[in-house]
């Protein structure tokens, strides 16, 4: 009797095994835009992967953001980017070569003792990779933590050159945003196009390490160019009273004047002011997010040339940023700032070595995967460079418009700048 028994109860149990397995299955989520472009990359990566990419196990991306503090406007940009971008890549289900990805995201404030602190709790959390990083001091501080433990991490838009040069670097840092050499390189090629032969140049920047660090391998380039570099005035970062800066530009008259400036007491109603475009001076400068850009509406007025990291409209028949500029006005309302490319960029960089390797994160299998990997963007394809891990990508050389109907500045493309114009120097 306890025989029959024991058989009629493993004949039950087979029986609801059975069932279960031909019920209907869960249904796999339709993405909010059905038609992405597949990311670059094979995703039949099995050989290459391990037991974790084969089980699907869920992959933690650890994201520490400046989500607080002067920069909080380009982390929360950066937030939105990769939320977008892992959006794409996984065709709306959330999953990278057969994982379900989780995005844990945290604040550095802009103090890099605090992203260090957040970042080494990520990665003691079970992050395998690390994304993200605004400021370039926070960068910095978390580098030797992906040696120290063996994550690879991939810097969103911190921009400074010292992140890729000695003694900072280390091989497992990649980075899809621009440096500030490759920004430099740019303004230098957009005045070398628009100018006459020996035109004079000069800089005006806060007398800060940004000040020097953006105005530096500027003048190196445009001397490269042939351009004449005539002035270079540094105004002390808690100045409001810019009038004998602006009075030596304004004696020396150059061609261009190329400002560099981020933050508080933006110099361009002062220069207008001083009247610097009546002496012969086109002002010359970076496009920088909206919220800046509404700062620069009286040179707008006047003219003015520069070039564009990232604005909506720039970006020319790339159908990714299409779909990335629609669904950031579906999903926000607004249309996308200068660094959800960056985060968005994050994410397919991403997506695209782990299809490479099956969902493998290994250190040792990632890196050389990345090496030199090519990968799309909002802006286009990128590349890592193989000697440093900086993306190579172009930049947009645009001119500064009114419109009334607009509270910004409007930045218009005239070119796109091939990226093998804007190759800096190797530096690790």
């Amino acid at each position: 009797m306890k025989r029959i028994l024991a058989i009629l109860l493993i004949l039950v149990m087979v029986a609801g095994l059975v069932a279960c397995g031909n019920g209907t299955p869960e249904t796999t989520p339709t993405p909010a835009t059905p038609t992405p472009a597949p990311v670059t990359g094979d995703d039949n990566g099995d050989e290459n992967g391990d037991e974790t990419a084969a089980t699907g196990e869920p992959l933690i991306i650890g994201v520490p953001l400046a989500l607080s503090g002067a920069f909080q406007d380009y982390g929360e940009q950066q937030r939105r980017g990769m939320i977008l971008g892992l959006e794409y890549v996984s065709n709306g289900t959330g999953m990278i070569a057969g994982r379900p990805v989780e995005l844990v995201f945290e604040d550095t404030t802009m103090v890099p003792d605090v992203a260090r602190e957040r970042t080494m709790s990520l990665i003691e959390g079970g992050a395998e990779i690390i994304a993200g990083l605004t400021a370039s001091g926070d960068a910095i501080a978390i580098l030797p933590l992906l040696e120290e433990f063996n994550v690879v991490g991939v810097i969103c838009a911190a921009a400074s050159d010292a992140i890729i040069a000695a003694p900072n670097w280390n091989p497992h840092v990649f980075r899809v945003g621009r440096t500030s050499g490759q920004d430099a390189l740019a303004m230098a090629n957009i005045i070398y196009n628009d100018a006459a032969p020996g035109a004079t140049v000069a800089t005006l920047a806060p007398d800060t390490v940004f000040g020097h660090t953006m105005s530096e391998p500027f003048i190196a380039a445009a001397e490269g160019y042939g351009l004449v570099n005539v002035i270079n005035e540094f105004i002390p970062p808690d100045a409001t009273d810019f009038t004998p800066y602006l009075l030596r530009i304004r004696q020396a008259a150059p061609d261009y004047l190329y400002v560099i400036w981020a933050g508080a007491n933006p110099p361009w109603t002062q220069l207008i002011e001083m009247d610097i475009p009546g002496v012969g001076t086109m002002i010359t400068t970076g496009a920088p997010e909206i919220e800046a850009l509404k700062t620069m509406l009286p040179i707008a007025r006047n003219g003015g040339i520069g070039f564009t990291v990232y604005y909506y409209t720039a970006p020319q028949n790339e159908p990714l940023n299409d779909w990335m500029v629609r669904r950031h006005f579906e999903d926000f309302g607004f249309q996308p700032d200068i660094f959800v490319p960056s985060g968005f960029s994050v994410m397919t960089a991403i997506a695209t070595a782990l299809e490479q390797t099956g969902g493998n994160t290994d250190p040792e299998v990632l890196i050389p995967t990345m090496r030199g990997m090519q990968f799309p963007s909002p802006t286009g394809m990128r590349w890592f460079r193989e000697e440093d891990h900086q993306a190579m990508q172009v930049l947009f050389d645009v001119e500064f418009t009114y419109d009334p109907a607009i509270d910004h500045l409007v930045p218009v493309w005239r070119r796109t700048i091939p990226a093998d114009q804007l190759i800096p120097p190797i530096m690790n």
